[in-house]
């Protein structure tokens, strides 16, 4: 068996082929994925991030504590712990010393350090990130950098042999290989937006923001993150595709953030019961619009709630994910040429991607908003947080970019107007009850 896989790697990896050692020295066959490995192997960093958070002492809530060592009342003694963790990198541009990586990697990180395969350390400057991707772009100021070439991850297929290469538990750079188990992975709750390339190459802790490379040597995913019931590597890890990598990085690298504009609709999956409701075949794929917002990108268009839309610029569209995902991938003003079903009749709707539903001035809605760009959820089932300024209200209550309100005082929130109206007369205090991750929880903001 191992001898069939080894001599199918040997095929399928022709161009670097040339260059490995084909016989020992008693002339026996000697495969070897050492070449490809020297190919990469320069391209991937460790990732050292150092973070100083502030934590509270519950001595210092207790009376007799505050009075045994003459503490004034209210008075607070600041305290702070230095933390240290480990990720992986990617060098995308050796000229301009750009390097990627996952966003939660380097997220509110006070400093953040690149150390090379060959030993080198710099300092990594944040040049932006995406949250809802799970993408950073650092910046380091090195010469004689070996960059990898993003691949055009839709040319993957299922079973093709890839590699993946990081800093698992801070061990420095692995190499570990296996296969592409799977494509289009969505659902998982780990991210805002998930198209993600499933591998059985083990993935592990440490690994996030690593390369996962072809048997050509090219980038075809950024590693982010395990399916781990154990605590460790089951054979199940995801990477983001190069593709959507690309998008991000872009505008990060053009705008210093990710300028994500939206259709402006609810969608769902199209099921079979709907699909008879709608007398359209039960065996259709494609996704429901719910509802279209007013003077939004899909309105202007001539949208309208019951379309079913079956495609993208030619491309088949299954689920209300893939919809997500290919409209998110695109920037503001981009065009888009969608097929759709309306009463049993196919038709090709031109459409622009339009600036997010969003507050200008969320202080209007409370104070405790202030310094936070919020906008509608696209599933219309919430208000997302999608910015935070530094130092301002929003971060001191509690609320981080990515939350997404879901109700206020007790009350439903489907979007802004419902959010304003939950929290019209409360002064002093504000409960929320937000997703964060894929996790629920209450937030009191006073």
């Amino acid at each position: 068996m191992k001898s069939w896989f080894f001599a199918l790697v040997m095929v399928l990896s022709m161009p670097a082929m040339a260059a490995w050692p084909l016989a020992d020295a008693e002339g026996k066959p000697l495969p070897s994925l050492a070449p490809l490995v020297d190919q990469v192997s320069g391209s991937v960093v460790n990732i050292s991030t150092f973070t100083t958070r502030q934590i509270s002492n519950p001595l210092l809530n207790d009376p007799f504590f505050r009075r045994f060592f003459q503490l004034p009342p209210g008075q607070q003694v600041p305290q702070s712990r230095r933390t240290q963790s480990a990720g992986s990198g990617v060098i995308i541009d050796a000229a301009k010393g750009i390097v990627v990586t996952n966003h939660h990697v380097v997220d509110g990180a006070d400093e953040v350090t690149v150390q090379l395969a060959d030993g080198r350390s710099f300092k990594g400057q944040v040049l932006g990130s995406d949250p809802e991707v799970d993408i950073a772009v650092l910046k380091i100021d090195a010469r004689d950098l070996q960059a990898l070439k993003l691949a055009n991850s839709e040319q993957l297929r299922v079973g093709d042999f890839v590699m993946a290469l990081g800093n698992p538990f801070g061990l420095g750079q692995t190499v570990t290989t296996g296969v592409v188990s799977a494509l289009g992975r969505t659902g998982l709750g780990i991210e805002g937006y998930e198209n993600f390339i499933q591998t059985d190459a083990s993935i592990n802790p440490g690994n996030s923001g690593g390369a996962l490379v072809d048997l050509h040597g090219d980038l075809v995913g950024i590693n982010t993150a395990i399916l781990a019931p154990s605590g460790g590597n089951v054979g199940i890890g995801f990477a983001i595709p190069a593709n959507m990598a690309r998008a991000s990085i872009e505008q990060i690298l053009e705008h210093g953030e990710v300028r994500r504009g939206q259709l402006g609709v609810v969608i769902q999956d199209l099921t079979p019961d709907l699909a008879a409701a709608f007398d359209i075949d039960k065996h259709q794929r494609g996704v429901l619009i719910a509802e279209v917002q007013k003077d939004s990108a899909a309105d202007k268009a001539g949208m309208k709630a019951g379309d079913v839309v079956i495609s993208i610029d030619g491309k088949p569209v299954e689920s209300a994910a893939a919809l997500r995902n290919a409209v998110g991938v695109r920037r503001i003003g981009d065009k888009l040429r969608l097929t759709v079903l309306r009463e049993g009749k196919t038709r090709e709707i031109k459409a622009r991607i339009g600036e997010p539903v969003q507050v200008a001035g969320s202080k209007q809605i409370h104070r405790y908003f202030d310094g936070a760009r919020l906008q509608n959820a696209d599933n219309g089932e919430g208000v997302v947080v999608a910015q935070i300024e530094p130092d301002s209200a929003a971060l001191a209550a509690g609320l981080r970019p990515g939350d997404v309100i879901v109700s206020a005082n007790r009350q439903r929130v489907r979007n802004v107007d419902d959010l304003r109206a939950a929290v019209r007369g409360s002064d002093a205090r504000l409960l929320l009850r937000i997703l964060r991750g894929n996790v629920a929880l209450y937030l009191v903001l006073q």
